[in-house]
């Protein structure tokens, strides 16, 4: 009997003012975020690369 596929959900995060989107298994090295680092463990105070909006700007998409 074939065992059941689990679906693992990508997450990925969108800034609410340029549309710039973090996808956590990316990361940001260029900004100091190793890929795989999860959107809880972005430091509160990083913004946006693309327009500087803080962190609370973006919303979750799941993918």
């Amino acid at each position: 009997m074939n065992e059941p596929s689990v679906v693992t959900a990508k997450r990925a995060w969108m800034c609410l003012l340029c549309g710039w989107v973090y996808y956590e298994e990316l990361g940001a090295p260029e900004d100091g975020i190793p890929p795989g680092t999860r959107w809880e463990d972005v430091p509160e105070d990083w913004e946006c690369p693309e327009c500087g909006a803080a962190k609370i700007d973006f919303v979750m998409e799941q993918l």
